[in-house]
């Protein structure tokens, strides 16, 4: 996570362009399932192991959706907040990280009307992915917490708790193969239950 005062005129036009192609959550997730019955993704002329990970990646989310509940002491703080943001996300229906992470994003502005989440596609805004990026990867899903009266970010979240990045870079740094690792992602994920992803947000909202 970072805080930003200030951001250059790209960036901000960027961000603005990114929002006309907004979706939000509910739209999002019937956009996947729209495209998977067509045996499609949201990544344009990909192969099929991008449909697979979509089948798996809505079903992970609408699990998500049904179990992972906010707990009191957290809604006290998420209600706290009293400054209109927008927390705009760059993700892909084919993501596992984001299948784990938007259900929990989602449920957290949910308690907020001052939080409005908005989901782009990653490949339909590369400018914007560009702006933010992790050590030099796309990498998602990426969340941009946009001032749009004051045209500030002011903050930036992803594209994993910090635990299961460590987990990811660890393995990556070894040469750990992708099936390898993201069963080990998957099952820290089903560890924590959302609750490390949750408090990391939740810092975005501190004054």
């Amino acid at each position: 996570m970072k805080s930003t005062s200030k951001i250059d005129k790209n960036t901000i036009e960027n961000i603005e362009n990114s929002l006309e192609k907004a979706y939000s959550y509910t739209d999002y997730e019937d956009l996947i399932e729209s495209l998977l019955a067509e045996n499609k993704s949201t990544t344009k002329d990909a192969d099929e192991d991008f449909v697979h990970y979509s089948k798996l990646g809505i079903r992970r989310m609408k699990r998500w959706d049904k179990t992972f509940k906010i707990n009191d002491e957290q809604k006290e703080k998420i209600k706290k907040y009293d400054k209109e943001i927008i927390w705009i996300v760059l993700s892909e229906g084919w993501c596992g990280d984001a299948a784990h992470s938007l259900p929990i994003i989602n449920k957290i502005t949910e308690e907020n009307e001052f939080i409005d989440l908005k989901i782009v596609l990653r490949e339909e805004n590369l400018d914007l992915m560009n702006d933010f990026l992790t050590n030099g990867g796309k990498s998602i899903p990426k969340l941009i917490a946009y001032n749009s009266k004051t045209k500030t970010v002011e903050g930036t979240w992803g594209p994993r708790p910090k635990p299961a990045q460590d987990i990811f870079l660890e393995a990556r740094k070894n040469g750990v193969d992708f099936e390898t690792y993201e069963q080990d992602l998957q099952k820290w994920y089903n560890k924590d239950k959302g609750q490390t992803a949750t408090a990391e947000l939740l810092k975005l909202l501190e004054k």
